[in-house]
């Protein structure tokens, strides 16, 4: 018996398959393109030849993220709020504030004992996504991955004051222009993205434990600037990408095996795949 979770984010998508003991037999990542349905199907059959299980032994599949109403063979739909906050209780135990960064958004959420009891979110400007760092990345020239190692050999940190993308892309060029180094401008980029996620996160009591996820989590220039700015340890799993889809899977295993135990018919969706036309890994 097997459960699965998938997450269609914004710029990426994820499953999770595991068995009923909570191990993860496979996962999935690539990034979101158009055909959110396409997409879905596709990465469920790459996790299910990578862990070598026939479709038909799925027995509950949870769907999340911004296309969770896209993946037609998913036989229930949770927010990522609720996915995020349980996955990242599996991973750490301890876990009150959850701050998840990703391409389009920021998330952060307060947990008690693998529940989500608040949360504030930026969605409405790109200045406190991954994706300001992305846009700078490429005004530098500089891959994404190497922001963080790049920005560990800083000696002064140049203050980014423009709060908008657009206008410290702007005010990056004129640093560079400046005969400023591109170390000590990421720094200060690094410096800007954290103290307004930190913001947010204040709106709760900051304690301990403070999980960092998304793909900006694997940025280590970022997690030094959220523990300056937030005065305590970060921790970071060790895939933040898939948190979401992991928590996803637990929720279909919790959600069928309560079910079973009380004994509720529970319904799920045919267990049949479209075939997609594309997929890049």
């Amino acid at each position: 018996m097997y459960f699965a979770g998938v997450d269609i984010g914004s710029t990426m998508t994820k499953v999770v398959l595991m068995d009923a003991d909570g191990t993860i037999l496979s996962t999935i990542k690539g990034p979101t393109g158009p055909e959110h349905r396409q997409l879905a199907n596709e990465v469920m059959r790459m996790a299910l030849e990578q862990a070598k299980v026939p479709l038909k032994e799925v027995a509950y599949i949870v769907a999340t993220g911004y296309g969770r109403l896209n993946v037609p063979f998913a036989d229930r739909q949770i927010t990522e709020l609720s996915c995020h906050a349980r996955g990242v209780y599996s991973l750490f135990p301890n876990v009150r504030i959850a701050i998840d960064i990703g391409g389009q958004d920021a998330k952060c959420m307060k947990i008690n004992n693998g529940k989500l009891v608040d949360f504030v979110m930026n969605d409405k400007c790109a200045a406190g996504t991954g994706r300001f760092l992305e846009v700078i990345a490429a005004t530098l020239g500089i891959k994404l991955e190497d922001l963080g190692a790049l920005s560990s050999k800083s000696t002064k940190r140049i203050s980014i004051s423009n709060v908008c993308t657009i206008f410290a892309q702007q005010e990056i060029v004129a640093r560079l222009s400046e005969g400023e180094k591109a170390e000590d401008i990421i720094a200060g980029m690094h410096e800007a993205l954290a103290s307004r996620v930190a913001t947010l996160a204040r709106r709760f009591k900051v304690e301990p434990d403070v999980v960092l996820t998304g793909g900006v989590a694997k940025n280590s220039g970022m997690v030094n600037a959220m523990r300056e700015n937030l005065g305590c340890e970060i921790l970071v799993p060790p895939d933040p990408l898939i948190t979401g889809a992991m928590g996803a899977a637990i929720l279909a295993q919790e959600t069928y095996m309560k079910a079973t135990a009380e004994g509720e018919t529970i319904q799920t969706k045919p267990r049949r795949l479209e075939k997609a036309k594309f997929f890049t890994q």
